[in-house]
C-alpha cells in the first residue's frame, strides 16, 4: 500500500501482521485494507474513527471486530453508539402510559449514572429493580394515571402474594422507585414509608418435594446411602461422618454415638447402616480400619475417608450435606417449635445458630398463619 500517511501506513503494516499471524486468507486481508483505507484517508490528524462509522461505512464483507481491533491499537477509535441499557430504558418506559413512564424513565436514569447522593448501579440492578416492579406499574396504570396516585394499600395488596426473598427483593424496588419519585417531585406522599423486610437466609430453606426425590434417585449406592440419611436423622456434618467408628454404633440397642453424643439409631440410618456393614464386609473382610466408612484406599489404612469421599455425586448436582443437615434442623424447629436452647440441646450447635433457624422457622410458619387466615 503507497501512501504518504504514516497512521495509514502503520495501520496496514499492522493489519499484514494480524493476517500472518492468523492466517488471513489474502482476500481478508484485503478487504481489511481496503476498509482501513476508507475509514482513514483523508481524516484530519488526531481525529478518531467513531464506532457507528466502523459499522456502516466499510464494504459489507469486511470484518468489522478485525477493523476495531486495528484502530484500537493505534488509539484510533471512538465508541460514541449509545450503551443497551439506555436503549433498554427507553423503550420499557415507552411501554408504560406517561404517568407512570415519566417517574420511571428519570429513576431507571438516575440509577444508571447516579446523584449527588448516590452512586451509579449496574445494569444488572436495573435490570432486576424494573423486572420486578414493572408487572405492578403496569397492573397500577390499567386504574390510576399517574404514579402519585398509588396508595399504601396498593403496595401491601401487590406484595401479599410474595414472599421470601422475592418479596424482599421487590420491596427494596419500590422503595426505591417512590423514595426517588418524592425526592425528585414526582409524587406528592412515599407509600414504601416505613416498609420493612429482611431477605429469608437462603441456606435455611426447606428442601422442596422434587429436591428429596433427587436426592433419592442421587444416593444410589450404599455408601452415599447412608451418608443421607445420618444427614437426614441426626443432622450430622461431614466431619462427623467421616470420623465415625465402629465402637459409636450399637445395632442390638439402636444406639449411635455422634461427636460424643450418645442418641437413639433412626430408623433410616439403621437400614443404611445394615446395608453398608454388609457391603463394607464383603468388600473388606479383613481391614484393620475400624472407620464406619471405607473407601480402596482406607481401606488399608486406619485413617478416615477423604471429606471429598462423602458426597460423591450429590455435591456434583447440587446438594450438599450441610444443604441436607440444615433441612433436617429446620424441620425440628418447624415441629417441636421455634425454641433456639432446643435445638441447640438436639444437635450440640450453638445459640446463635441455633437462633438462625428459628428465626427462619419463625417466618416460615408466620407466612403459613396468614395464608390460613387470607380470604
Amino acid at each position: 500500500m503507497e501512501s504518504d500517511d504514516p497512521v495509514l501506513v502503520a495501520a496496514a503494516v499492522y493489519a499484514r501482521e494480524l493476517g500472518a499471524a492468523h492466517d488471513w486468507c489474502g482476500e481478508t486481508t484485503n478487504r481489511c485494507l481496503d476498509a482501513l483505507v476508507t475509514l482513514l484517508v483523508g481524516r484530519p490528524t488526531g481525529n478518531r474513527v467513531p464506532l457507528t462509522e466502523v459499522r456502516t461505512r466499510p464494504h459489507r464483507l469486511a470484518s468489522r471486530r478485525r477493523l476495531v481491533e486495528i484502530l484500537s491499537h493505534f488509539d484510533l477509535l471512538k465508541d460514541d453508539t449509545e450503551p443497551p441499557i439506555r436503549a433498554w430504558i427507553e423503550r420499557v418506559t415507552a411501554e408504560l402510559p406517561p404517568g407512570f413512564a415519566e417517574p420511571a424513565h428519570h429513576w431507571l436514569l438516575t440509577l444508571l449514572v447516579g446523584g449527588a447522593r448516590a452512586r451509579p448501579r449496574s445494569p444488572r440492578t436495573l435490570y432486576s429493580y424494573f423486572g420486578s416492579v414493572r408487572p405492578l406499574l403496569a397492573h397500577w396504570a390499567t386504574s390510576y394515571d399517574h404514579l402519585r396516585e398509588v396508595t399504601r394499600a396498593d403496595v401491601d395488596a401487590a406484595l401479599r402474594p410474595f414472599q421470601g426473598n422475592q418479596r424482599h427483593n421487590l420491596i427494596k424496588a419500590l422503595r426505591s422507585l417512590f423514595r426517588h419519585a418524592k425526592k425528585n417531585g414526582l409524587v406528592f406522599s412515599n407509600p414504601t414509608a416505613g416498609l420493612k423486610s429482611q431477605p429469608v437466609d437462603q441456606d435455611l430453606l426447606p428442601i422442596t418435594n422434587d429436591e428429596v426425590r433427587s436426592i433419592e434417585q442421587l444416593a444410589s449406592e450404599p455408601l452415599e446411602r447412608l451418608v443421607v440419611a445420618l444427614s437426614v436423622e441426626h443432622a450430622c456434618r461431614t466431619a462427623v461422618i467421616r470420623k465415625l467408628t465402629l465402637d459409636d454404633i450399637d445395632l442390638p440397642n439402636r444406639r449411635i454415638t455422634l461427636a460424643g453424643h450418645n442418641q437413639r439409631l433412626g430408623e433410616l440410618t439403621h437400614r443404611a447402616l445394615i446395608t453398608w456393614l454388609d457391603h463394607r464386609r464383603d468388600r473388606w473382610p479383613h481391614t484393620p480400619n475400624r472407620h464406619v466408612l471405607l473407601t480402596t484406599k482406607t481401606a488399608l489404612r486406619t485413617t478416615p475417608v477423604s471429606q471429598k469421599s462423602v458426597k460423591p455425586s450429590l455435591s456434583d448436582n447440587g446438594f450438599t450435606i450441610e444443604r441436607i443437615r440444615a433441612d433436617r434442623i429446620l424441620h425440628e424447629a418447624l415441629t417441636a417449635g421455634p425454641d433456639p436452647l432446643h435445638l441447640s440441646l438436639v444437635f450440640g450447635i450453638s445459640h446463635n445458630t441455633a437462633r438462625r433457624y428459628t428465626t427462619v422457622a419463625e417466618r416460615l410458619l408466620s407466612d403459613e398463619l396468614e395464608q390460613a387466615v387470607e380470604p
